[in-house]
């Protein structure tokens, strides 16, 4: 199983960024595909996840209304679309697999390296 993040950069505050996840391996009937963030100096927060099969999706509070997770299945990716960004969503984002409709990232068993994300204001 692999996943690799990938699509992070530098932008202004009220810009747009697009995450991807690329995964291989997983047996997609059964895992869900979540996204998380690090800042320096701060736990790892829960982003949002969408079901790999369902296309359900749930996202945590912080970012509900700004961010949007999708998936293309036939290049097994997962997006992350952010917009209307703020200095506050400045840290390095995670993609992971579970097999659980879960927040928590322990539940969470394959991640992907992390991509920065540096929101400038």
């Amino acid at each position: 199983v692999q996943l690799q993040a990938s699509g992070g950069g530098l932008v202004q505050a009220g810009g747009s960024l697009r995450l991807s996840c690329a995964a291989s391996g997983l047996p997609r009937s059964s895992y869900a595909v979540g996204w998380f963030r690090q800042a320096p100096g701060k736990g790892r927060e829960f982003v949002g996840r969408i079901s790999w099969s369902g296309g359900s999706t749930y996202y945590a509070d912080s970012v509900k209304g700004r961010f949007t997770i999708s998936r293309d299945n036939a290049v097994n990716t997962v997006y992350l679309q952010m917009n209307s960004l703020k200095s506050e969503d400045t840290a390095v984002y995670y993609c992971a697999s579970t097999i659980y409709e879960s927040d928590s990232a322990h539940e969470y068993d394959y991640w992907g390296q992390g991509t920065q994300v540096t929101v400038s204001s």
